[in-house]
């Protein structure tokens, strides 16, 4: 028997036209809100590419979508799908609901299976009852409601977290409070959420390389105002300290900033800047390199 041929190369490196770019998105649902968010880390291997990726996308004033995985597929679904969302709104003179945007989504996965978009896909607002919403993809248009998941690189640190703090899986009842009810929706208040986030994004940030830098954070209200909370100083990262910035509109006013900025800086900065049509903050995870 002779030596074996082989009919490759095995030390050859090959091209390969999808890859992962890293990063982690998840949101959050509740009865009245839901909360949509991504780290804006874009890496390759060891490589980062940028430090300023953007993963949450706004919509429609109801919905607001994160995309995780080939960022060239990611942006190109995001780009068609709002392309789409225009028409419809042409043709029809009104915005789509959002479990209308869902099924939208799951038909353009899905008619690119043979050749997939390599992203995964997670959309967030308010459905057309008032109730805050969560839809899951897979890269072939495969989907659930949920009241929260993570995707991307972090995944399997962020949803066992996100298991035990929203489903209360694993977890011992009080005796002093009623059993929970099996199927019932969590409830959340944006403050508690705002946290669980928080201390998702920076314990994934300490222990995986491809998530880090920034995180931008997407709340979707029916009707409601944005409350005045505490800044989040240069120095701070403490959950208690997220907060959003007051406009005295409705939802969808609310500024993205860098709290990298001194206060006095951070102040001036607000005031002269134009109101944009998301409801967006950012806030660091790690100081640069």
């Amino acid at each position: 028997m002779g030596p074996i041929q082989h009919q490759f190369n095995p030390y050859a490196v090959r091209f390969c036209p999808l890859f992962d770019n890293g990063g982690s998105i998840l949101a959050i649902s509740s009865s009245k809100f839901a909360v949509i968010a991504g780290d804006t880390r874009q890496s390759s291997g060891y490589n980062i590419e940028t430090r300023t990726a953007k993963r949450v996308f706004q919509l429609t004033p109801e919905a607001a979508i994160a995309v995780q995985g080939f960022m060239g597929d990611a942006m190109n679904l995001v780009k068609r799908l709002k392309q789409r969302l225009e028409w419809y709104h042409h043709t029809h003179n009104e915005v789509p609901s959002l479990k209308s945007i869902a099924r939208l989504v799951q038909t353009m996965l899905y008619g690119k299976r043979f050749f997939p978009y390599y992203s995964y896909v997670i959309l967030a607002g308010i459905d057309r009852d008032g109730t805050g919403a969560v839809y899951s993809f897979d890269p072939v248009g495969s989907y659930e409601r949920e009241s929260c998941r993570a995707y991307g690189s972090a995944q399997s640190l962020v949803q066992p977290f996100l298991d035990n703090m929203v489903y209360k899986k694993n977890q011992v009842p009080d005796p002093s409070l009623p059993p929970p009810v099996p199927g019932q929706r969590p409830e959340f208040d944006l403050a508690e959420v705002q946290s669980l986030l928080t201390d998702a994004f920076t314990g994934a940030a300490e222990r995986h390389i491809e998530v880090g830098d920034g995180l931008d954070v997407l709340v979707v209200e029916k009707d409601m105002e944005m409350r005045p909370q505490a800044r989040l100083s240069p120095s701070s990262t403490a959950a208690s300290d997220v907060a959003f910035v007051n406009f005295a509109r409705p939802m969808y006013c609310t500024v993205r900033f860098s709290y990298w900025l001194a206060p006095a800086q951070l102040r001036d900065w607000e005031n002269g800047l134009a109101i944009p049509q998301a409801c967006y903050t950012n806030f660091l995870l790690r100081k640069p390199f």
